[in-house]
């Protein structure tokens, strides 16, 4: 017999999976009942309304798989790029990012946006810790770091449309060298 995934997860994957494919406007109760195959009535028992089934689907992006704290310098930057793309990818995607660059949906640009603060305050953190015990510069703009990952990702699905197998490790090849000590 399979296994039944939780309703809720159900609603969530159905979310993110239409805010990837077509931005925020394609995120209704509708189309997410159509897609995950779970009545409407059981979506609304759970949620208010769009808003709130696109903020708990989205809140589920701030959640970043733990680093091992005794992992070096390099290991740590590579986690981070790792994590910073998949934010992108496995978030919002390209439908919900050109939402967000158009401010077409300002609702949904409002709640991306607190999610962004918080899994940004994550990324740093591993930054952060890797300054603090002296395996990377202290000067370090995190920040910004974040910042040119993030877009160096953008131009490159932007340019190619999509990511080759050894672009992560470019980009760290690219990046060590500015913030080892």
């Amino acid at each position: 017999m399979a296994q039944r995934r939780p309703v809720e997860d159900g609603i969530a994957e159905s979310t993110l999976y239409l805010l990837r494919a077509g931005g925020p406007r394609a995120v209704t109760v509708e189309a997410v009942a159509a897609h995950s195959g779970i009545a409407k009535t059981t979506i609304y028992r759970r949620h208010r309304d769009r808003r709130e089934m696109l903020a708990a689907a989205m809140s589920r992006l701030a959640a970043l798989a733990p680093i091992d704290l005794a992992a070096d310098a390099p290991e740590r930057l590579r986690w981070f790029i790792r994590h910073a793309v998949e934010a992108v990818d496995g978030g919002i995607g390209f439908g919900g990012f050109a939402s967000l660059l158009t401010g077409e949906d300002p609702e949904f640009s409002a709640l991306f946006r607190q999610v962004l603060v918080d899994q940004r305050a994550k990324l740093a953190t591993v930054i952060d810790a890797s300054k603090a015990d002296g395996s990377m510069r202290a000067d370090i703009d995190t920040e910004t770091l974040i910042d040119a990952v993030v877009g160096a990702h953008i131009a490159e699905r932007a340019r190619t449309g999509g990511l080759v197998d050894d672009w992560q490790e470019r980009l760290f090849d690219l990046f060590w060298p500015a913030v080892r000590i």
